[in-house]
């Protein structure tokens, strides 16, 4: 291989995110606008979930953050929750083993003491059976939002600080992310969040600092392929500085 297309493969990996977070937004629209009940835009929401993590994992995305369920959902109608809970239990049934055979790594973050027992067994066990796994990191939020990820990692080093394993003094950015449900995963390059909405809705809100925000008007469950390309294509298209000029980073 030449010089020049191994320097061609090094940009076109670098024009792809590391690591991509979804605001999964429009489920309930979705399936109200065609006359079904909100479960049944779930229902189908779960096979958008499908395509675009078998999407990242060929685009050469290396972590793929998925926002289920917020801590601001469990406002929602009973019935509808109960619903989703169950969904959410028939969907690991369903999917974790192929996703084991895909060699994708799932992971949950959020308060999951909230859950129910046996979804809560299930998430362990789904943790278990792929933490070998060396593919596409899937890391999906439930129960999350991202004020209480930064108040449980204040509180967390704030008992460090209690039992003198450190000193208020040590305490800096590297400190507290260390504590955040993402500890060990980069952040966010990437944010897209579907329905039309333009807003981050609590999630990440450490984590994203520098990630690219990429909105569109499609409902998830008509997400798809063509859609996670357009926002690569987006996200290619966009200088990273991270506060410096444009003149410091190289002008594409």
């Amino acid at each position: 291989m030449t010089d020049s297309a191994t320097n061609d493969d090094s940009m076109e990996s670098a024009m792809i995110p590391k690591h991509v977070a979804v605001i999964m937004d429009g489920n309930g629209r979705w399936a109200e606008a065609r006359g079904l009940p909100r479960h049944a835009g779930h229902r189908s929401g779960v096979k958008a979930v499908r395509e675009t993590v078998e999407t990242a994992a060929r685009r050469g995305v290396s972590c793929l953050t998925l926002f289920a369920f917020s801590s601001e959902n469990w406002r929602r109608p009973a019935e509808e929750v109960s619903r989703l809970m169950s969904l959410f239990l028939e969907a690991l049934q369903r999917e974790v083993d192929d996703l084991h055979r895909n060699n994708v790594k799932l992971t949950f973050i959020g308060a999951r003491e909230e859950l129910q027992a046996g979804l809560i067994r299930k998430i362990a066990a789904a943790e278990e059976k792929t933490k070998g796994n060396t593919g596409l990191d899937l890391i999906v939020a439930v129960a999350y939002g991202g004020r209480w990820d930064i108040v449980m990692a204040v509180k967390a080093l704030a008992s460090r600080v209690l039992d003198r394993e450190l000193s208020v003094a040590e305490i800096d950015d590297e400190k507290l992310a260390s504590e955040l449900a993402l500890a060990g995963f980069p952040d966010p390059d990437l944010l897209i969040r579907t329905g039309g909405e333009q807003r981050v809705s609590n999630f990440l809100l450490w984590n994203l600092a520098y990630a690219e925000l990429w909105f569109c008007d499609e409902l998830w469950p008509d997400f798809g392929e063509s859609q996670f390309d357009e926002a690569l294509s987006f996200y290619a298209s966009r200088q990273r500085r991270y506060g410096q000029s444009g003149d410091q980073v190289g002008v594409a």
